[in-house]
Order: structure tokens, then sequence, then C-alpha cells
């Protein structure tokens, strides 16, 4: 299926103009880091972990995390289709929003469900000031993405009565969200990517106030070229194959504390986990 968004690619996520006030800050912090100003080093031992077979479980993550130094994961724009009422509709304020299970619709929406590949994903909320060490219990994650023909609900033609792969859901003692969801979709000039907000509660979530972060997850090129082969992903095979992560307009300056550790099939389904230091 065509998508709109061949048509879109100066629009989506804003582009590289929207984008550069956040690149050039990022390579601004790296400059810093460079001087000894501030930690350069992220939740990591200093190697890049591009792995897609193996998944640390959330301790491992948080023991290693905690004996490093730690910086808080890249800020991100939001892209043009937040849903969280910075650009028009406001999801995030309607009832039924808090779950794990996103891939139908919720309330008085349409009631579609998106197909694809299923796909889990786990993100743990950490805190960058003490390390890494610490969890983030009691915050609270808003996670969207879009569908398997490249469409954001709530916006793009045909899904603007939709609001599925779209939900919030607060950390629990370790720091983690859980959400059941499907494979989004690689379009016309981006990198496939996953959105979400931190946010200090629950509260702050469903009421779309204070912030703590904005950022974007990617997914890994192997397990990329082994979805996009699969029964209704054919644009997304074009598409990827003129694209690459070290030149995408999100994370061509950076990519290693966003770059989800995947598993599973396409037969049975992935699960991508992230820690996000904040």
């Amino acid at each position: 299926m065509h998508s709109h968004h061949d048509d879109e690619i100066h629009e989506h996520d804003r582009g590289l103009s929207y984008d550069l006030p956040v690149l050039a800050r990022r390579r601004m912090i790296r400059l810093m880091a460079g001087a000894g100003l501030i930690p350069l080093v992220g939740c990591s031992s200093g190697e890049d972990d591009t792995s897609a077979t193996a998944t640390p479980s959330a301790e491992t993550a948080t023991s290693s995390a905690g004996t490093a130094e730690c910086a808080a994961i890249p800020e991100e724009t939001a892209g043009p289709y937040p849903g969280d009422g910075s650009n028009g509709v406001n999801v995030l304020k309607e009832s039924g929003v808090v779950r794990s299970d996103i891939t139908s619709s919720f309330g008085d929406s349409a009631g579609g469900t998106a197909e694809g590949v299923p796909l889990t994903i786990t993100l743990t909320v950490v805190d960058a000031a003490s390390g890494c060490g610490t969890p983030k219990a009691g915050a609270a994650v808003y996670l969207w993405h879009c569908d398997r023909d490249g469409n954001y609900s709530l916006y793009s033609e045909g899904v603007t009565e939709e609001n599925y792969l779209r939900g919030v859901q607060e950390t629990d003692d370790k720091g983690q969200v859980t959400f059941k969801s499907i494979f989004p979709a690689c379009y016309t000039g981006r990198w496939p990517h996953i959105h979400f907000e931190v946010y200090g509660s629950l509260a702050d979530a469903t009421s779309a106030t204070s912030i703590t972060s904005t950022s974007q997850l990617a997914l890994p090129q192997d397990v990329c070229d082994t979805v996009y082969a699969t029964d209704g992903y054919s644009q997304s095979v074009a598409n990827l194959s003129r694209l690459s992560i070290e030149t995408d307009n999100i994370f061509s300056d950076g990519h290693e504390q966003q770059l989800a550790a995947v598993t599973g099939s396409a037969e049975k389904g992935y699960t991508a986990a992230l820690t996000v230091p904040v």
C-alpha cells in the first residue's frame, strides 16, 4: 500500500530544518563533554551495543549502568503527530489512554486494530543523576508510533478517527513500562523509530503537563529487514533501502543510547528493550 508519507517527507517530524536546533544542542553537549565539563559516556561501559540478539535483564542493565558515568537520553523532536495537545488533538486526557495493549483504538474512536508483526516494547526509566543506578518508579511514559502503512492515528488520512498505537503506562518499582504493539513501518525519509515522552508521574502524563524528556527509540536494521519481508510491509522495503541510521536526520549524530536491543522472530513476535536515563 502506498503511504501518503511519500508526499510529506519535508513535513514529517517537521524535517531536518526543524531538527537542526536539537542536533546542534546535542553536538554542543558532546563538545562540552570532550572538554571535561560533563559526562560523555552513556549508560554502558563505552562500547556500542548494537546487538539485535541479546536483551539484558533489567537488573543486569541497571547494575552495569550504575558503575559508569551516565548521560540523559538525547532530547528529540516529538514530530508533527504527537497527540499530546502540542499540535492539535490531545489523547492524553482521554479515558482509556492508560493501557499496556496499544494495538487497538479505544473510547469513542473508530475501533480499528493495527495489523502487523507483534512487538512488545519495554522501557526502563532510570535516574541519570545517580549514574543510572536508580529506577524511576512512579514516573510515566507516553509512547506512540506509526502503523504498518506508515500512518499516524489521529492525524493521517484514513485513520484520523483512530487512536491506536498510543498509550500511557506508569513505571513499576524497577522503573519499567511495557507496551504490546506492532512493528512500525519505515516511511519515506525516516529510519524506523518509536516516539516517547517521559513524565514525572501518571498525573502529569494524563494532564499533559511537565514533560521530563522527549526522545525516540531506533530499531536495528537486521530485524527491520526480516520484518519488512513479511506480508503488509512491502513499501517499507523500498523506503529502508534508501536510508541508513547514520544519515537519518534524528539519529545521525549518535544513536548508541537510542538503539533498542531486540529479540524474537517474525513468526512469534519481537521484544524491544531500551534503558532511558532521565
